[in-house]
């Protein structure tokens, strides 16, 4: 099972970072087609979960890695479900493929969505899924932040379970991100 997920995590990691795709929209304002080049990210993220246990149980922290082309985008996460020490074999180091989408924008603030799949390395419920809201301010063009709320759910194969968390990130553009959009437009 790890070695297809490596392979799985290398090859998405390749067409995050070893690809330029770009591709043509319509630019409303001069009636002429621009290609647009995705943006290259980096998002550091801390959350807490409603779990029992002391603050490190409950804190989970991770480091994604993607792409953004308009809309949309496409990240790796390498985290950790929780920040307790582990006592033998650690549990807790997980990969996860993170697609998101901007739902609306008003000004600096935009509203996205995103749903994950991931695998927890060494547990015994292994199979991760991820359900985010999120209201994300740009604080710069390179400069993103964002506070979510969601839902992580796990399973094995005899047991399952979820946990709702609370979360800040912080979103590190390499080239300075002006041209956001989103699917739904505010009236003017």
């Amino acid at each position: 099972m790890f070695r297809c997920f490596s392979k799985l995590g290398f090859a998405v990691f390749c067409l995050s970072f070893g690809f330029s795709f770009a591709y043509a929209q319509k630019d409303t304002t001069k009636k002429e087609t621009v290609k647009i080049k995705p943006q290259t990210y980096l998002q550091f993220y801390y959350s807490l979960t409603n779990t029992a246990g002391s603050l490190a149980g409950k804190s989970n922290l991770s480091l994604e890695a993607g792409k953004q082309w308009d809309v949309f985008s496409l990240g790796l996460d390498i985290g950790k479900t929780t920040l307790d020490p582990a006592h033998g074999r650690d549990t807790s180091i997980y990969l996860e493929i993170r697609p998101n989408l901007n739902v609306f924008q008003q000004g600096r603030f935009t509203n996205t969505i995103t749903v994950g799949v991931g695998y927890v390395f060494a547990a015994q419920n292994n199979f991760l899924t991820e359900l985010t809201s999120g209201i994300e301010y740009s604080a710069t063009e390179r400069l993103h932040l964002n506070v979510n709320f969601g839902q992580f759910y796990y399973s094995g194969r005899l047991t399952a379970f979820s946990n709702t968390f609370f979360g800040l990130s912080a979103s590190y553009y390499f080239k300075p991100f002006r041209n956001r959009s989103s699917i739904f437009k505010p009236r003017e």
